[in-house]
């Protein structure tokens, strides 16, 4: 069963999707699991998927939108901040364990590609988070400065931060919100891209899974927040407790993953599943069943009473 649901975040209202187990045995306090969506995303895509499907095996789950995207509230629209991000998931902790169908001590944190970052960053910090997994997991900083591959040449996120810098100063003499289109315009610029650009404008823009609230573009400055900001400095941090990373073999992106991995400490496993990009497991049933098993063993083996 899917209720609408509101919290707040540093102040701010964010608009949920609270999705519980229908399967008879109403009243008895479960584990949970808070999932946050991609960058530009929104509940209805990846995280509403990942969310109703672990809910069905047995959990209560929470997908939601990021401050200042999808239905939550905040202005500028369409900013990402890495900082309030990471707080977003800590309000989502703090509201599930409110609940009455919910156990406080058996609540776990999964992020998908950029929350899956975030939810590493998170969990360093809040011990609440019992257990902590990351599908496609993507450190922004990680991909502003690096690339999706890691081979980006340094001279982007320099023109980048000085065109932020420019939007900071136009803004400050009146000018409306800054912003910068995160997808190409046509399916021709997106395929000459390659693979990996391709994927993410079929998903975000066509009837494959677009949605008319998720982010078509981002404030610029939105840019430099992100390049100071490393979701994996403290992924240490979060040992004795549990992590799972799960990441397509064939994601541009695995790097990543594998950098995470390498940091961590304490018990963790970096699952692999044969074929799948990093897009691959947002939505398609073949990538995302196992991808899915896997989590639900994880949760259900870390989350007992």
């Amino acid at each position: 069963m899917r209720t609408d649901v509101t919290f707040l975040s540093a102040g701010l209202k964010l608009a949920g999707h609270l999705y519980t187990p229908d399967d008879g045995t109403p009243g008895v306090p479960r584990p949970a699991i808070v999932v946050g969506h991609p960058g530009t995303g929104v509940k209805e895509q990846a995280s509403g998927l990942y969310a109703r499907l672990l809910a069905e095996r047995g959990f209560v789950t929470l997908a939601f939108d990021a401050a200042y995207q999808g239905e939550s509230e905040g202005e500028p629209r369409a900013l990402e901040d890495p900082g309030q991000r990471v707080e977003d998931i800590k309000a989502a902790i703090s509201f599930l364990g409110t609940l009455d169908a919910v156990d406080p001590g058996r609540i776990g944190a999964l992020g998908v590609c950029a929350s899956g970052g975030y939810a590493l960053a998170a969990a360093a910090t809040d011990p609440r988070i019992r257990a902590v997994g990351a599908v496609s997991a993507v450190d922004m900083s990680r991909q502003f400065r690096l690339g999706a591959d890691g081979a980006q040449d340094p001279a982007v996120v320099a023109g980048m931060l000085a065109a932020a810098s420019e939007a900071r100063t136009a803004e400050a003499r009146g000018a409306d919100v800054q912003r910068f289109p995160v997808f190409p315009a046509t399916e021709e610029e997106a395929r000459a891209g390659g693979p990996h650009v391709y994927d993410g404008w079929e998903y975000y823009c066509t009837p494959r899974a677009q949605h008319p609230r998720s982010a078509k573009a981002l404030t610029w400055t939105s840019v430099d927040r992100i390049a100071a900001f490393d979701t994996f400095a403290t992924v240490a941090m979060i040992a004795p407790r549990p992590l799972l990373l799960i990441v397509g073999r064939a994601a541009v992106t695995s790097w990543m993953s594998v950098e995470a991995f390498q940091k961590a400490d304490g018990p963790k496993e970096l699952a692999w599943i044969e074929g799948a990009s990093h897009v691959d497991l947002y939505d398609k049933d073949e990538y995302v069943t196992p991808a899915v098993e896997r989590l639900s063993g994880f949760f259900g083996a870390q989350l007992t009473a």
